[in-house]
């Protein structure tokens, strides 16, 4: 099976738009609900068994099973029929907001994840339908069940060949979205390593150096919007809470924050277009566990520098990125990102630390000189093609030449550091 999501902007009608609103508001009853069932179940065991909590105590039977997503939705099955606002809703969205909080709780134990809060009024964004009827999208409008048919700006065509699973409406500062999950029941081929090969790192003065030598610059969308986000924001911090004003301020802090997250984004494709037109294989900083670049990057983010790495986005142009890989047939890979700034690219010697001032390498072995970050995407490189089993790769003289082993840098031998003979697959 291969599924891709297309997403298309509505145009919902007023009385369209209050029954979103209202069905939002009902899934995040249900979910603050069922979160509340689950929160009392865990606290009502936390204590010993001859002893009661000395800030609260919960009495609930020993003999009470630990609320799940299929019990959970027996119980939402007896409070649709005392409630009408419940029966108003699809009973398939409710029970999507009781899987979304089954997830939660599972990504606890499997991602680390934080305990799931409740969910303030309007804090609810989204609201899925897990199926669809028999063609649910005509020129320029989709069926949505119990609701009819909604207008929408159609940007393209949806393939004949693909089957509509599910469909999700999103609300954000800009209006009303739908997120349609098409499905093809084919077998995709795994792609294979060929072409030229193609380094890329990651950084803040230059968002992304490549193997080649080219270096792309950062649009730092925040930082160049930030000024007009304070302001705004000082805008909202003086109206009164809950007036109508600050509802119309928040707004324009919503919209705002849209149109950066927008230009980050639009920017991460363009640049993963042109690094797909350029090579048959991409490698790019990382670790072999996606865990590991989570928290790599999250460690990032609580530096010094940490709103300039949260600016960039780089783990979302990573995603990015290995997706357009996919689409366009081109090998993606990531390999270890340790020392890629320490190693000379054309022969693999440790050069030791450089501070964030140093911008150029400089080998004193070799003599080789080059940007620092490009130095890295050409290590990057490297390991990517050891990783593939490859034994050559083009240096900066433009020939095919082998990979040597790893030396001891003259520098480093002054200080007494001394580095072993290691060969190309050991960088890898």
């Amino acid at each position: 099976m291969f599924n891709l999501t297309y997403e298309f902007k509505l145009k919902p009608t007023a009385k369209q738009v209050s029954l979103f609103e209202n069905w939002l508001e009902q899934c995040r009853k249900v979910y603050n609900y069922g979160l509340a069932e689950r929160k009392d179940w865990y606290k009502s065991r936390s204590c010993v068994i001859n002893a009661c909590s000395v800030r609260s105590e919960y009495i609930i039977s020993a003999d009470t099973k630990r609320p799940t997503y299929a019990s959970q939705c027996r119980g939402l099955t007896a409070a649709r029929k005392a409630i009408e606002e419940l029966r108003a809703v699809q009973v398939h969205v409710l029970q999507q907001t009781l899987k979304r909080l089954e997830k939660a709780f599972v990504n606890i134990w499997e991602q680390g994840h934080g305990f799931p809060r409740f969910k303030k009024q309007g804090q609810m964004r989204s609201f899925v339908f897990p199926q669809l009827g028999v063609k649910p999208v005509e020129s320029g409008r989709v069926k949505l069940p119990k609701i009819g048919w909604v207008k929408m700006w159609q940007s393209r065509e949806i393939p004949a060949d693909a089957v509509i699973k599910q469909a999700r409406v999103v609300r954000r500062a800009t209006g009303w979205y739908v997120m349609l999950t098409l499905q093809w029941d084919v077998d995709i081929t795994q792609i294979m390593p060929h072409g030229e090969p193609l380094g890329v790192d990651v950084g803040i003065t230059h968002f992304a150096a490549v193997s080649n030598g080219k270096l792309f610059p950062n649009p730092r969308p925040f930082k160049r919007l930030e000024r007009k986000l304070k302001l705004l924001q000082m805008k909202v911090s003086r109206k009164r809470i809950g007036s109508s004003n600050r509802r119309k301020a928040q707004a324009k802090v919503s919209k705002l924050h849209e149109r950066i997250a927008n230009v980050r984004k639009n920017y991460h494709w363009e640049l993963a277009h042109n690094l797909c037109d350029w090579a048959g294989m991409i490698f790019v900083v990382g670790e072999a566990c996606p865990k590991d670049i989570d928290l790599s990057l999250k460690g990032l983010a609580r530096g010094m520098l940490g709103k300039h790495c949260l600016d960039a986005g780089w783990g979302q142009f990573f995603q990015i990125l290995e997706q357009c890989c996919f689409k366009r047939g081109v090998y993606f890979q990531k390999v270890d990102s340790k020392k890629t700034s320490q190693i000379c690219p054309n022969c693999l010697t440790e050069t030791g630390k450089k501070t964030l001032a140093e911008r150029v390498h400089h080998c004193e072995n070799c003599g080789y000189t080059t940007d620092r970050d490009v130095a890295a995407a050409q290590v990057v490189c490297l390991r990517g093609l050891a990783a593939v089993g490859h034994t050559v790769k083009m240096l900066s003289e433009g020939k095919f030449v082998g990979i040597p082993g790893k030396k001891e840098s003259p520098r480093l031998k002054a200080r007494g550091v001394s580095t072993t003979e290691k060969g190309r697959s050991d960088e890898a």
